[in-house]
């Protein structure tokens, strides 16, 4: 019974076209006795069962030939209602003629105001097989919602035609477990209306709603998630507790429906994106078409999100370089179902290890070099600076000098803003790396300091003309969702039930997603000359416990009730504010809005020789040592809740000294 009620199989198609022919038939019947004043003696006595059959038998094949059986009584539209109304006027047009042929000169009788009949015909036989299908549909979704006990009553945003469809592909889903209390829009002039037999409310009553209605989750569109109208009615449920749902737009949809599963908890990274970033995609594709392009950090955050990116310009081959196995395998695994036809080479190696990493340069010879790989925890780093020294400065000088080896077109470092006065170790590593990368964008353009390529070289054989690679920085700040970043752990807290544990309360952070990171990576990488360093715009900084707050709202939580908020104090090395430029840097602007080009900071020829002096005493372990070097390197590095920051105070007594003397 339970199996019948929830339509899981649908009525056979012959049942549904002998229903037709029975209300046909009856709506002729009726409307026979309208046109004889329902003069029952009369009617019997005449010929009413032959023109009756006769109606039927012409029905029925017009019936079948325009397949009005076909359609599921309980998904009939306004489509359905039109074809049945044709296959009527059809009928009522073929009627007369068997009439004339079959009925007058067969019986010779002509008793019969059939034009009456048939006009009557018309507006009842619509009616009762649009009132079939009505109250099928209607029952249906009746017996649908009262069959499922654990009910949850939603509102749809928005009162246009995605906002119906939403209603529709919801309500026609077998396995719904939602009924739908109504619309809400931010349009006053739209309130109080009806749409589909459901109500249109105004933003405003989300709290009366949320009482009245028990409204517990709200739709929406998962699309220009930016807009004005959508960010108030997102913030009103959260305020309200009012948990909100997307849907993938309509072109999206499994098989032109939407499923169930497509209907996701909105998550913060939704909430932080921006209005969608334009790039020069032509140009793009200009520039990488059919060049063979190396990206190191490959399956990193970053490093992936660029491999995919690429290989949507159809490259001539793309080298994916990780020493991470398991997730190089699964990037391998995603890559080459995604992009079949692509040249897709997968290398496992270290940055660190010049010899390994010379293999690819000397079989592929890429054109471009995209370096993502490095290390960027700031507590791990803090705690370990050799390896900071070893894999971002060394493994970058490695990358960067065989670049230049091997006369690559363009290499491109992913930088971060961490980098900008920096007050750890993992930050100053990656400035480091930064001047050095500067020092060989310095030579390329002179051509002029044969010691320091004879450091490149390592043999001092090659000219310092032997190289044309333009050196390119990129400089960012957090991206969303990458590996180890604070979005993940706080999803994590939440989900154990808290508490949520933020370092400072006044602690902020840039955001970026990572597809827009990368895109605008692409398009520096693209209008570089070589030499820039090129910083993005990363919208406004957020409060971290904004972040917290918001993330437990979304999961229809309250906090300090039911997920508790805790401070934990600074880690080694953090800062509360991050910066993009450095106090003597100045921007420049470049045709794409996003992004700036840094006033950089002249790098010295000693610079290289100090480099190579601190990737020395990195394999000595000696971590004062390093941090102090790396202090005389970057003097604008000064320790944040560290254990170096007593180097701080020795470094500033010893200037003091030396300016006393």
């Amino acid at each position: 019974m339970k199996k019948f009620l929830s339509f899981s199989r649908p009525v056979p198609r012959w049942v549904i076209l002998i229903i037709d022919l029975v209300v046909t038939g009856f709506s002729f019947t009726l409307s026979y006795f309208i046109v004889k004043q329902f003069e029952f003696s009369a009617i019997l006595r005449g010929h009413f069962f032959i023109y009756t059959i006769l109606y039927c038998c012409i029905s029925l094949p017009v019936f079948y030939c325009m397949r009005i059986h076909t359609g599921m009584l309980r998904f009939s539209n306004v489509y359905d209602m039109m074809r049945i109304s044709l296959a009527v006027l059809i009928t009522g047009v073929l009627y007369p003629i068997a009439v004339v042929f079959l009925v007058n000169r067969e019986y010779h009788i002509n008793t019969l105001n059939i034009s009456g009949v048939l006009l009557i015909n018309f507006f009842i036989s619509c009616t009762l097989h649009m009132m079939l299908r009505s109250m099928v549909r209607g029952f249906y979704y009746y017996i649908k919602q009262n069959a499922i006990v654990l009910k949850e009553n939603v509102l749809i945003y928005g009162s246009d035609t995605e906002a119906m469809l939403v209603k529709q592909a919801i309500e026609s889903s077998i396995t719904n477990k939602f009924v739908i209390a109504g619309f809400v829009d931010t349009d006053i002039n739209k309130a109080n209306v009806s749409i589909q037999q459901k109500r249109v409310y105004h933003i405003r009553e989300l709290p009366l709603l949320k009482t009245k209605k028990k409204i517990d989750k709200l739709i929406l569109m998962n699309e220009q998630l930016d807009s004005k109208d959508k960010k108030v009615v997102i913030e009103k449920c959260l305020q309200f507790g009012i948990k909100v749902l997307t849907v993938p737009p309509s072109d999206q949809w499994i098989y032109g429906k939407l499923s169930l599963k497509q209907i996701q908890e909105l998550r913060i990274e939704d909430l932080l994106q921006r209005e969608p970033i334009i790039i020069n995609n032509e140009k793009i594709s200009s520039e990488l078409t059919g060049k063979r392009i190396l990206i190191t950090g490959a399956a990193g955050s970053i490093g992936s999100e660029i491999v995919r990116q690429v290989l949507s310009f159809k490259p001539e081959m793309v080298v994916l370089c990780d020493q991470a196995e398991s997730p190089l395998h699964e990037m391998q695994l995603e890559m080459e179902e995604k992009f079949p036809e692509s040249d897709i080479k997968i290398f496992i190696g270290n940055i660190r290890d010049r010899n390994r990493m010379q293999i690819p340069f000397r079989e592929y010879r890429p054109h471009f070099v995209f370096h993502a790989a490095a290390y960027k925890h700031v507590p791990m780093m803090e705690r370990h600076p050799s390896e900071a020294i070893l894999t971002n400065v060394m493994g970058t000088k490695i990358i960067a000098d065989l670049s230049v080896l091997y006369n690559v077109h363009k290499f491109v470092m992913i930088s971060t803003d961490k980098a900008v006065n920096p007050t750890n170790v993992m930050g100053t590593s990656k400035r480091i790396a930064e001047m050095y990368v500067q020092s060989l964008s310095s030579v390329a353009d002179n051509l002029v300091d044969q010691t320091i390529m004879g450091l490149i070289n390592g043999d001092g054989k090659h000219g310092a003309g032997a190289t044309r690679t333009k050196f390119i920085t990129t400089r960012f700040g957090n991206v969303l969702g990458s590996n180890g970043s604070v979005i993940p752990r706080f999803r994590q807290q939440i989900q154990q039930g808290g508490p949520v544990t933020v370092t400072h309360p006044e602690i902020t952070r840039y955001f970026m997603t990572i597809p827009e990171a990368v895109q605008l990576v692409m398009e520096a990488a693209i209008m570089g000359k070589g030499a820039e360093i090129f910083i993005f715009d990363m919208g406004k900084p957020v409060k971290i416990v904004d972040l917290a707050l918001k993330m437990i709202r979304l999961a229809g939580l309250t906090p300090d009730e039911d997920i508790k908020i805790v401070y934990s104090g600074l880690r080694p090395g953090e800062k509360l504010y991050e910066e993009l430029l450095n106090e003597k840097e100045k921007t420049l602007p470049t045709h794409h809005e996003k992004i700036k080009i840094a006033k950089i900071i002249p790098c010295s020829h000693k610079v290289v020789r100090d480099i190579e002096d601190l990737i020395s005493m990195s394999r000595l372990e000696d971590n004062y040592g390093i941090v102090k070097k790396m202090k005389e390197l970057v003097p604008e590095f000064k320790s944040k809740n560290s254990q170096y920051e007593k180097l701080d105070l020795q470094l500033n007594k010893a200037l003091t000294a030396t300016a006393a003397d």
